[in-house]
């Protein structure tokens, strides 16, 4: 698969995340966030239940064929996934919305900035991305005066996290089988979530019925394929060029709020959605000549075979 593919997996997992901005909204309202994730990534874990049992006897990586390799390492992946999106969901409950997405989205920087200390090396044109993107967002999601609250600490908290999860899939995607490695995180995310939940929140059966449809959606399609098409993605796309295509998650979360819930755009949330859109084609430009040649590559060794 070349790079060019794999960033359009990455785009379209950013899609889905970005839609199911709405659906959990909506399911928020009949019941808890810890609830919420639990039984979506329950629901994730299940849905890719059918791709394992085709795949079982076709191995797809070396390090896959060892059981224990891609527990653990689905372990501690979902260790880091269910830290970051409890952070999130409590930092929400003393920051905006806006305010929040924007400080999560900050793993744009961060994802290069910690790639350093792994010895990865980032263009100057990624650099340039991620300041576009960053600037972008920034357009996009603050509408207000910009002070950094409680809720906007445990944001930046958060945003560590999601860039520490990034490159942890990074590492783990050419090393273990990748369906396992979402099995595994999403259980473990999973089971987290529905212990704190038992803990912190009321479940009912009313509640859950009444968000059946968005937990179906932020199940199946936002757990289940848009996770999975990240770690696939990342395969074969650089950590730093993949936190910037996710982080266009936003854009389409701005547009799904445009043409599902009537919320308008102004000037200041177009051009903000123009400078992601700008950083995200930067990297894209960078992916094709690498693309080709890998295309080119391999076709040359199928050839010599």
């Amino acid at each position: 698969m070349s790079s060019v593919k794999s960033n359009l997996l990455l785009l379209v997992a950013a899609a889905i995340w970005g839609l199911a901005f709405v659906a959990q909204r909506v399911g928020m309202e009949h019941v808890g966030p810890f609830t919420f994730n639990g039984v979506r990534f329950a629901l994730g874990s299940l849905s890719l239940l059918p791709l394992l049992f085709f795949y079982r006897n076709k191995p797809r990586q070396t390090g896959g064929q060892n059981p224990q390799n891609v527990a653990l390492a689905g372990l501690i992946a979902g260790l880091i996934l269910f830290t970051a999106a409890s952070l999130q969901q409590i930092g929400l409950l003393y920051t905006t919305a806006g305010k929040a997405a924007f400080i999560t989205c900050l793993y744009i920087v961060l994802v290069p900035i910690l790639g350093i200390f792994l010895k990865q090396r980032v263009s100057n044109s990624t650099w340039l991305s991620c300041g576009l993107a960053v600037v972008g967002l920034y357009l996009l999601c603050v509408k207000e005066s910009f002070t950094i609250s409680y809720g906007d600490f445990l944001q930046m908290v958060g945003a560590m996290f999601w860039a520490m999860h990034i490159l942890l899939i990074d590492y783990y995607a050419g090393r273990v089988d990748v369906l396992k490695l979402s099995f595994y995180q999403f259980i473990t995310c999973s089971v987290l979530s529905m212990v704190t939940a038992l803990w912190s929140e009321s479940i009912t059966l009313a509640g859950l019925s009444g968000a059946v449809i968005p937990l179906l959606y932020g199940g199946v399609f936002s757990v289940g394929v848009a996770y999975t098409l990240q770690v696939i993605g990342q395969k074969y796309s650089p950590p730093a060029h993949a936190a910037i295509i996710l982080s266009m998650e936003t854009v389409f979360a701005t547009l799904g709020g445009f043409l599902l819930l009537d919320e308008r755009l102004g000037l200041q949330e177009l051009t903000g959605c123009g400078l992601m859109l700008t950083g995200m084609l930067l990297t894209q430009l960078q992916s094709v000549p690498s693309g080709a040649a890998a295309e080119t590559a391999e076709g040359a060794g199928g050839k010599m075979g």
